[in-house]
């Protein structure tokens, strides 16, 4: 059964919840990107194993003599084009949809439900509960409430925060 956007809207109003589902070729999408993850290796700078100052964020080996940009079997890999993610599912979170970063409930409004919401880590513990709660009324996934559990909104809700 094919629902179209006017039936979902009337569940909507129904007060039934409707969760986005992802297709089935995304979903075969995000399985080969975590296999391709678990062996992608670990993209180190050059010699940041040797000197403490080079610190290990990955860096293009540059030198005209460099084992590592000649590819030399015994030094780390360096990143290719070969190790990226399928395009149809790169810069997703690993449900499937994508992230919207969000500050103040206000910022909710811009949520579509195909989205999933970050709350923002400078958010205060009092806007962080707002969020949560009108998240919650508007059927969106928060990923991080970073341990706000329901103790804190029963707590704020006796409060009036």
């Amino acid at each position: 059964m094919v629902e179209t956007k006017l039936s979902i809207e009337v569940k909507e109003q129904e007060g039934v919840i409707v969760k986005p589902k992802i297709g089935l070729e995304k979903r075969r999408l995000l399985r080969i990107r975590k296999l391709q993850k678990s062996k992608k290796p670990d993209f180190i700078r050059q010699e940041s194993w040797r000197y403490k100052r080079v610190k290990s964020s990955w860096r293009r080996p540059r030198g005209r003599d460099s084992r590592m940009r000649k590819k030399d079997a015994a030094w780390p890999k360096s990143v290719s084009i070969g190790y990226r993610s399928p395009r149809k599912v790169s810069g997703l979170h690993p449900s499937g949809f994508e992230e919207i970063l969000i500050y103040n409930p206000k910022d909710l409004e811009k949520v579509n439900s195909k989205n999933v919401v970050r709350i923002g880590h400078t958010v205060g513990l009092k806007k962080r509960l707002m969020i949560i709660e009108k998240a919650s009324e508007l059927n969106l996934r928060v990923l991080n409430t970073r341990g706000v559990g329901e103790d804190e909104l029963k707590e704020s809700e006796k409060n009036g925060l």
